[in-house]
């Protein structure tokens, strides 16, 4: 019985330096690595970690959208952009892209994918110009998407539904 002691005792000491090893390996990259794109669990994480102030998000949310987002990617480096992905109540798929990213950087591509454009113009966004971009997704359905510029940020919204949803959203961010 005292032979196992020890031996026991030895194994536990090494499964625990074998779990902190393990976690100091995992949190390596990230520390080295702080601002590249990933994926964050909310809005709040994503405030504290990247020190990102101002995040624009909908006061308005319709009801056949899941709120919060399923899906959050942001980073810092090489330009602050933060992506968020919301599903419908009866869908699996993204129908509610909203993305904030510095004006210089590319837009996302994880935008719905618009199949035919119907009509681009010009909407007045409580004192902002917007591009609204109206037409019609792969799957048939009516999407839509809104870009405008917010200090140093170009927000841009797209939604698989008419214009008006988007709109209201939209709208919802600025006070």
């Amino acid at each position: 019985m005292k032979k196992y002691v020890p031996n026991s005792l030895f194994f536990t000491a090494a499964v625990i330096a074998l779990i902190v090893l393990l976690r100091f390996l995992n949190w390596l990259p990230l520390s080295l690595e702080q601002g590249i794109a990933r994926k964050y669990s909310s809005i709040e994480e994503v405030k504290a970690k990247l020190n990102i102030k101002k995040i624009y998000a909908p006061s308005y949310f319709p009801e056949n959208f899941a709120w919060p987002p399923y899906e959050i990617i942001a980073q810092t480096k090489p330009f602050t952009s933060v992506t968020m992905k919301f599903r419908r109540t009866d869908r699996m798929s993204s129908t509610l892209v909203i993305c904030q990213s510095d004006t210089a950087a590319p837009l996302t591509d994880s935008f719905p994918r618009m199949a035919q454009l119907k009509e681009s113009i010009t909407y007045p966004l409580k004192g902002r110009q917007a591009l609204l971009d109206v037409g019609i997704c792969r799957d048939k359905e009516p999407c839509s998407s809104m870009t405008w510029l917010e200090g140093r940020y170009r927000i841009a919204v797209a939604v698989e539904s008419p214009p008006f949803e988007l709109i209201k959203i939209s709208e919802s961010m600025l006070h």
